[in-house]
């Protein structure tokens, strides 16, 4: 094999799987923990009476943390403000966490049709989040540099017919079921290294890559809803996460980053249902509060849009069919003195602020 050298283009990158003990005795206790948290985690999900009214929360929330990583920053309030904007969104940061949700939302679709995660796939996904046509990198001179003080730290492989079929045969080490006898979490992590190392976009790597992560847990069936907080995990472990990617390129390095990935899924599965659990208290506590000030009005399909929606105005409520304008206002302005909801004026608009939710959202 030759040696890997950080200022060539890494185009003897091997195939997956790699020569190495995957499957040790601390990697596969932490894989029977991860599994069962990640499984707890998917029940429960498929226990609630509307899973959906989570998914704008707990997938925005997501998209957020990805961008982090890429330095893309965007504050609550700025992003939930985006969501009810649409494509008068001026904020760049808001606009791009939104094109990682659509991004996302596209990939499960394509994927619960072909059930394969193909590079056609991995290529619409990042020309999504980035609102772009490019297509697989076909320049020459990439190199990925240390943002502090920007020596090179790895030049991925070049020329796209290489990458390609790099791509092709990450293909199909995902879909095949020859290499079934791994665990999928060890599987995701093999994944995760491998398409960061391939590199294959001038742009998005990153994000598209985290997108995969839940792509492949959903095609695993180890999760039903794209719920899971991994970018989250990442962004509070960041230099762990670069430094061994890097390990396993110059050392051959599997094992400490499997074990990685895979506290990393148990950890964000503990952390979601927590995060789950308190959303749906809150939810449980406002609908008793505005039951008993509605009473024959009351509206479950009112409070399941308060939790969906963070930021919400009196047309949101029309165009669900729950009130004209008048009797919107007159909820919304209920909701606001019960001291569920803060309104706040944004141009001529007034928006209320789901504030209890932000809070638990935003810790």
């Amino acid at each position: 094999m030759t040696k890997f050298n950080k200022d060539l283009p890494y185009n003897s990158l091997p195939d997956l799987p790699p020569r190495a003990n995957l499957e040790t005795s601390t990697v596969f206790k932490a894989t029977i923990k991860a599994n069962k948290l990640l499984a707890e985690l998917k029940g429960y999900c498929q226990t609630l009476p509307n899973p959906e009214m989570l998914l704008n929360t707990i997938v925005l929330q997501e998209s957020k943390e990805s961008n982090a990583i890429e330095n893309i920053v965007t504050t609550q309030d700025e992003l939930y403000k985006a969501t009810l904007m649409g494509d008068a969104v001026k904020n760049q940061a808001a606009k791009e966490v939104l094109q990682y949700r659509q991004a996302m939302y596209w990939g499960i679709e394509e994927l619960t049709k072909t059930k394969i995660i193909s590079t056609n796939l991995l290529v619409g996904i990042m020309q999504r989040l980035r609102n772009t046509s490019d297509n697989i990198r076909k320049n020459s001179g990439t190199k990925l540099a240390n943002p502090t003080n920007n020596t090179v730290v790895y030049t991925p492989p070049e020329g796209e017919n290489t990458i390609r079929e790099k791509l092709a045969k990450l293909e199909v080490f995902i879909n095949d079921d020859v290499f079934s006898d791994l665990d999928p979490l060890i599987k995701m992590a093999l994944i995760h290294y491998q398409f960061e190392a391939i590199h294959p976009f001038s742009d998005g790597n990153g994000r598209t890559g985290r997108i995969l992560n839940v792509l492949y847990l959903i095609q695993q069936e180890l999760l039903g809803l794209p719920v899971l907080y991994l970018s989250h995990y990442i962004i509070q472990n960041k230099s762990d996460y670069y430094r061994l990617l890097k390990s396993i390129t110059e050392e051959n390095n599997w094992e400490e980053w499997v074990l990685f990935v895979v506290n990393g899924v148990a950890e964000t599965s503990k952390m979601t249902l927590e995060k789950i659990n308190a959303i749906l208290l809150l939810k449980q506590q406002a609908e008793i509060a505005i039951k008993s000030e509605f009473k024959a009005s009351f509206s479950k399909e009112l409070v399941d849009l308060l939790f969906s929606n963070p930021y919400i105005k009196i047309s949101i409520l029309e165009q669900a069919g729950i009130a004209k304008r008048q009797t919107a206002s007159e909820y919304l302005k209920k909701i606001e003195n019960l001291g569920w909801l803060q309104p706040i004026k944004i141009g001529r608009e007034v928006y209320f602020i789901n504030h209890k939710l932000i809070d638990i959202l935003s810790k």
